[in-house]
């Protein structure tokens, strides 16, 4: 009897945290987004820094999961995401890719019980606000662009969420729309668990994946 007392307690518990996380309030921006500044080779003058414009941008992660015996496709969506790329139009391998900053407690899906739960229990958003991307590489730069083409690229760096960060590649595509504007997108597919990610298991969901799809949409202003 006792054993059965312990192992309902057990049982309460783990329902009431799990309860907690869809109903505790969200963190909320600690601010406005703003980018690290991109560093640019020594004495290139030539080179003009782009940034990121948040009206036009959109960050997005896409996972796929069965919700009331009913496959569904979960989509979160933010805007809230900064960078800079330097460019040099007369050495265009010297390009360079700052960081890229997302603030991950302004995702939202098409629930607000998940997005509690999202940022509550599974990024942990109160503790790590920022999910960042840092390049290290770019592959299959142009030699010389032309405004109005699209180019494909690939970026290698390191994809930090929460406190660990593994190497990722982003799949880019990038269009020069003008001198002072560019526009792309970069795609990677991980597992979440390489990042100690861990979905809670709740009554009516399933079954979730075990990949999550990234996406940006990015548009690049130089003034």
């Amino acid at each position: 009897m006792k054993r059965l007392v312990a192992l309902l307690s057990v049982v309460m518990l783990l329902i009431a945290a799990v309860a907690y996380s869809y109903l505790k309030p969200t963190a909320a921006p600690s601010g406005p987004i703003t980018a690290d500044p991109v560093s640019t080779p020594s004495g290139d003058t030539d080179a003009r820094v782009f940034t990121i414009s948040q009206d036009g941008s959109q960050a997005r992660f896409i996972i796929d999961e069965v919700l009331n015996g009913s496959p569904k496709t979960v989509v979160g969506t933010t805007n809230q995401v900064a960078g800079q790329i330097s460019i040099d139009p007369n050495d265009v391998s010297s390009t360079r890719v700052g960081t890229i900053r997302i603030n991950a407690r302004t995702f939202q899906t098409d629930s607000s019980q998940r997005d509690r739960a999202i940022q509550n229990r599974i990024l942990e958003t109160s503790s790590y606000e920022f999910i960042t991307f840092t390049p290290r590489e770019i592959t299959g730069l142009p030699g010389d662009p032309a405004i109005g083409r699209t180019y494909n690229l690939k970026v290698t760096g390191d994809l930090k969420i929460k406190d660990v960060s593994r190497e990722v590649t982003f799949d880019v595509t990038v269009k020069p729309e003008s001198q002072s504007r560019l526009t792309g997108k970069a795609t990677a597919t991980i597992k979440y668990a390489d990042w100690g990610i861990s979905i809670p298991q709740v009554p009516f969901v399933a079954n979730v994946s075990d990949e999550v799809r990234l996406e940006l949409d990015f548009l690049a202003v130089s003034s």
